[in-house]
């Protein structure tokens, strides 16, 4: 009988703990399944906030970028009216010195022609010969050909000047891929600006071409 009573007691106690430890597992899945809630939440919430920062960054680059581009174009047309106030300061006397007795000058002239924006930075005259001149901070290849393509048009886009005798100059503070010799090339005075002034570089008897 004593024994009876034994196990009936261990067999309760058995099935107490396995109870206990049925409901402890239960507790422990319920708090892992809102700890897995709570992570898949925050997990949500950080992406959210990380989407949120990205754009805002992204919308603060193209701000910047926007700035830093208009500033940009301020500072490079400051230089380049610069640059066009140093040249022409020095551009009659570098001339008359080559032979070419021009007596007046005339920045930025523009205009349109055939729908099509035109601009030429500084034109010298005399009432005969007229010098065309396109200033550059940095002189490249493709600045040259561009002004030689104008060149070839000038008298169709200035009909004032078609009986004029046109000659073409660039003017630079430095260059790229030996642009001046091209230019040289095609028979355009060279002019450098240097400091506070500016010369011509073509050999003394170097000998312009007519537009």
């Amino acid at each position: 009988k004593f024994n009876l009573k034994k196990m009936a007691i261990e067999r309760k106690t058995e099935k107490l703990d396995f109870e206990k430890v049925w409901l402890m597992f239960q507790e422990t899945d319920r708090k892992f399944q809102e700890t897995k809630e709570l992570m898949a939440k925050s997990s949500l919430e950080t992406d959210r906030k990380f989407q949120e920062t990205k754009e805002l960054l992204e919308k603060s680059s193209l701000q910047t970028e926007k700035k830093l581009r208009k500033l940009e174009t301020l500072f490079t047309s400051q230089w380049g009216k610069l640059m066009e106030t140093l040249v022409e300061g020095d551009l009659i006397k570098l001339l008359n010195e080559r032979g070419i007795k021009v007596h007046q000058t005339s920045t930025r002239i523009k205009g349109t022609y055939q729908g099509k924006h035109f601009e030429f930075d500084i034109i010298a005259e005399n009432g005969d010969d007229i010098v065309v001149v396109e200033v550059k901070t940095t002189l490249k290849t493709d600045d040259v050909q561009d002004f030689i393509d104008n060149l070839k048009e000038f008298k169709k886009i200035m009909p004032r000047y078609s009986n004029n005798n046109v000659i073409g100059a660039v003017a630079y503070l430095k260059e790229d891929s030996k642009a001046s010799e091209m230019a040289q090339n095609k028979g355009l005075l060279v002019i450098r600006a240097t400091g506070s002034s500016a010369s011509i570089v073509n050999p003394i008897d170097f000998l312009p071409k007519a537009w």
